[in-house]
């Protein structure tokens, strides 16, 4: 890869990532300000409060913005201090067994809970990283769930690269288990960045390091 191409390559990476978080929140922000009743902020409510007609009309969305995040905030609050008492509990039941009875909707649901429980969850839930060896001398990362069957079988969790919320739930025998001395944050930084945040085999490796010695491969 020529210089150029390598330079360019390196400023796509920086930049692409900006533009899009930028676009991503700049329409999330038209779509929370438009969420806003307009009765809640009008603009003739900040002008009888002595505003100037520039500064209520610069400040209207902005304040609409807040509102939403406010009630937000405060409803998810909510159902949070609700879900540790027992009409709570029985709530999610009935959501959960509400939702799963739409067939699209389960889908959807479902996905979606498990993808948060896994976000928001942390790392408490996996106990261990492990490795499976479906096939000889193929070596896969997996995390036991602390969960066994009634044949004695481990249940093991194995995430997909690189995003940790989709992937596959095994029951394999314990013999067939290779324990790790890897921490849970090491193994999912390692899967979650699709290999190359393995710190202890790539050392302090940058990606134009590795494009350079590509091309030295090449090169040769």
């Amino acid at each position: 890869m020529s210089s150029w191409k390598r330079d360019f390559a390196s400023g796509l990476i920086v930049v692409l990532p900006v533009l899009v978080s930028a676009y991503v929140i700049a329409w999330l922000y038209g779509v929370v300000s438009a969420i806003t009743p307009q009765r809640v902020i009008r603009v003739d409510l900040l002008t009888d409060l002595g505003l100037s007609s520039a500064v209520a009309d610069a400040l209207v969305e902005p304040l609409r913005v807040l509102v939403v995040l406010a009630v937000f905030v405060v409803f998810v609050f909510s159902v949070g201090y609700l879900m540790r008492t027992a009409v709570g509990n029985l709530a999610e039941g009935l959501i959960d067994n509400m939702a799963n009875r739409v067939p699209g909707l389960r889908v959807v649901y479902n996905a979606s809970k498990m993808a948060a429980e896994t976000a928001l969850g942390g790392t408490d839930s996996l106990q261990k990283p492990v490795r499976v060896e479906p096939l000889p001398g193929m070596r896969l990362t997996a995390f036991k769930t602390g969960k066994t069957t009634e044949d004695g079988r481990e249940v093991v969790f194995m995430p997909t690269a690189p995003n940790i919320t989709t992937g596959f739930v095994i029951e394999i025998p314990p013999e067939e288990l290779e324990e790790t001395d890897e921490r849970v944050e090491d193994a999912l930084t390692r899967i979650l960045s699709a290999g190359f945040g393995d710190s202890e085999r790539m050392g302090n490796s940058t990606v134009e390091d590795l494009v350079e010695v590509e091309d030295d491969e090449e090169g040769d």
